[in-house]
């Protein structure tokens, strides 16, 4: 059986596992790539199936004579992986059809051969037509589930159009130029030698964008710590929290370590810098990427919700980039469409809350603390974040005096507490920042 169909049918398997057993993507496709060579046209593949999943669910409904549900997972996300070749891959149509027939086999379920085929055939004749009527469900339509189109219709009626095409777009690869190895005209210049083109953020001053993305080990000095890969909304967080020379900074729930890294990259003067985080593997992330970049840092494993880890020394300045919905950055896990549920974001604003009042009670008097998120959902962000002031008479919300600072012009909204900014704007992803200080 050829390699093509193999990479169909682990694809197929990626994303039966996200879609029917609830697993996320970067572990499903963990569990399926054979082999390393084929890790990227599996994993393109499966992240477009992933990012159109619901219009191409739509479809297969419409081809089929029995409910989707009915057929067996993995010939069904097999069907979609056909489907997304079809509507939106660049594979030819006669090779996209036979190889995902032939992966039928792969999976060891070759009598459904001629379903594949037919389902597959009909949409190459049909397709205008199908997708038309598909398209008349808004869920199809902007391949987004329901649920959360009526939050972000509701709640940025300006922009919940260019949140749901950038979710439906493929990322861009942002870069973060280490300022202690040169200037970000000179990375830019490095990467013109090295045939490569970028374009600066026009409000993160270390940002440059990729014409094209590449493999990390092909940037120019990224093994010597020249740069590293971080979004461009990201890379405000150390405007935001303004850590000073002799300050004591803590990152919680900081891995892989990119905020942290960046701090030290920006003030070397920092007298210390505690990245904690819950988990082990993942703290790892944060060794990994300070020796990489040269940096030194105190990694902590613990419970940023509790101070166990705590030593009882305060901090002068506190990043809290809480876990969350990532409906900011569904375009990088597109899996999130399938995985999150209505009832999930009441679930982490109270998570984010009680995270919020314990590591607050660590900050010293006049010190300021950066609450960050990469949800775009107020209930996670700015509600949360009120409903935090309201019941702390030390908390101060400082964000619009700490925007007005910032080196750039952010495309930014401030509706409440804090200031967000819509996923897709200035091609950046969705963020949510609250910068607040504790009254001496």
């Amino acid at each position: 059986m050829g390699e093509a169909a193999g990479i169909r049918a682990a694809a197929a398997r990626a994303v039966a596992a996200v879609a029917g057993n609830g697993q996320r993507l970067e572990s499903a496709l963990a569990e399926v790539v054979p082999g390393r060579a084929q890790r990227p046209a599996i994993q393109s593949l499966a992240f477009g199936t992933l990012r159109w999943y619901f219009e191409l669910d739509a479809c297969l409904g419409l081809l089929l004579d029995r409910p989707a549900a009915a057929l067996d997972p993995e010939i069904r996300a097999l069907a979609l992986v056909g489907l997304f070749q079809l509507s939106h891959g660049a594979t030819p149509a006669h090779a996209a059809v036979a190889e995902t027939v032939e992966a039928t086999r792969v999976l060891g379920r070759p009598r459904a051969a001629g379903l594949v085929n037919a389902l597959l055939r009909r949409f190459q004749r049909e397709g205008a037509a199908i997708m038309g009527r598909a398209h008349e469900n808004p869920q199809a339509r902007h391949a987004h589930p329901s649920w959360l189109l009526d939050a972000l219709m509701h709640e940025w009626p300006d922009h919940w159009q260019v949140i749901v095409a950038a979710g439906n777009a493929e990322p861009p690869m942002w870069l973060r130029v280490n300022r202690r190895h040169g200037t970000r005209d000179a990375y830019l210049a490095r990467l013109a030698a090295a045939g490569m083109s970028a374009e600066c953020s026009a409000f993160a001053p270390e940002a440059l964008r990729l014409a094209q993305p590449v493999n990390v080990g092909e940037l120019p000095g990224f093994a010597e710590g020249a740069v590293s890969v971080q979004d461009a909304a990201a890379q405000l967080a150390p405007y935001f929290l303004a850590a000073q020379s002799g300050m004591r900074v803590l990152d919680a729930c900081a891995a892989p370590g990119g905020k942290a890294c960046h701090m030290l990259e920006l003030e070397p003067g920092i007298a210390e810098l505690v990245a904690l985080d819950i988990d082990p593997l993942r703290s790892k992330r944060i060794e990994e990427n300070l020796s990489r970049l040269r940096l030194t840092a105190k990694v902590v494993v613990g419970d940023a919700a509790n101070a166990d880890w705590w030593d009882g020394r305060a901090f002068d300045r506190i990043l809290l980039d809480a876990p969350c919905s990532g409906t900011g950055v569904i375009r990088r896990h597109p899996d999130i469409k399938l995985l999150r549920r209505p009832d999930d974001i009441a679930r982490f604003r109270a998570a984010q809350l009680a995270l919020l009042r314990s590591v607050y009670a660590l900050l010293t008097p006049g010190g300021r603390l950066l609450y960050a998120s990469c949800s775009v959902l107020r209930a996670e962000n700015s509600a949360m974040v009120g409903e935090f002031l309201s019941a702390d008479s030390t908390a101060l919300d400082v964000t619009e005096s700490a925007r007005l600072l910032l080196p750039g012009v952010a495309p930014v909204q401030c509706p409440g507490p804090g200031c967000a900014l819509p996923s897709g704007a200035a091609d950046a992803d969705g963020f949510y920042y609250a910068c607040l200080e504790k009254r001496a």
